[in-house]
């Protein structure tokens, strides 16, 4: 148990299995296809993971290219009712391996939105890394090619994923269970 900004986070998963997990998913992503790899981080959620991956991606031979890109769930209320681009890439992907990171794949909608962009736009594959896949929430088909943990259907905080721009510098995984 952590108490930070006057909250009680009960770690789900600590810096050390994070670790170790990005270590493993590197070398199951390594066994291809990687020609021309470019890594796709979807920002904001994933920037500490997609960090920590591709530096474990380099311990494994690979030297991928990275882009970001910034996608935007809209619609009234709290409902979804698509995907926007925020900030695209800048890199073409035609004829090129695409590994895209997330930190949590949930409803699906927005990475089945990514994935179909690249493909539209000639990428030659498109694989789906996430930290976290929370199954019980999917409303698309869509499956991650390689998922660091299954989550159990908590709102998570923690390794770049936030509450109201908070508690994003966490090394580890957590759920909000009170006020200290």
């Amino acid at each position: 148990m952590h108490v930070i900004r006057g909250k009680t986070i009960e770690p789900l998963f600590t810096a050390d299995m994070i670790a170790k997990r990005n270590d493993e998913l590197a070398k199951e992503i390594a066994a291809g296809p990687v020609k021309d790899l470019l890594v796709i981080a979807v920002l904001k959620g994933s920037f500490i993971f997609a960090a920590d991956l591709i530096r474990s991606l380099h311990h494994v031979g690979l030297a991928p290219e990275v882009e970001f890109i910034t996608l935007s769930s809209y619609g009234t209320g709290t409902v979804s009712q698509g995907v926007r681009i925020i900030k695209d890439i800048d890199s073409e992907v035609k004829d090129r391996d695409i590994l895209l990171i997330d930190d949590i794949l949930e409803s699906g909608r927005t990475l089945t939105y990514a994935k179909e962009l690249m493909i539209e736009r000639g990428a030659r594959n498109v694989n789906i890394a996430v930290l976290l896949d929370k199954h019980d929430k999917r409303q698309t088909a869509l499956e991650a090619d390689f998922v660091g943990f299954k989550c159990p259907d908590h709102f998570v905080v923690g390794y770049g994923m936030d509450v109201a721009y908070a508690f994003r510098e966490l090394p580890f995984v957590g759920v909000v269970t009170g006020e200290a």
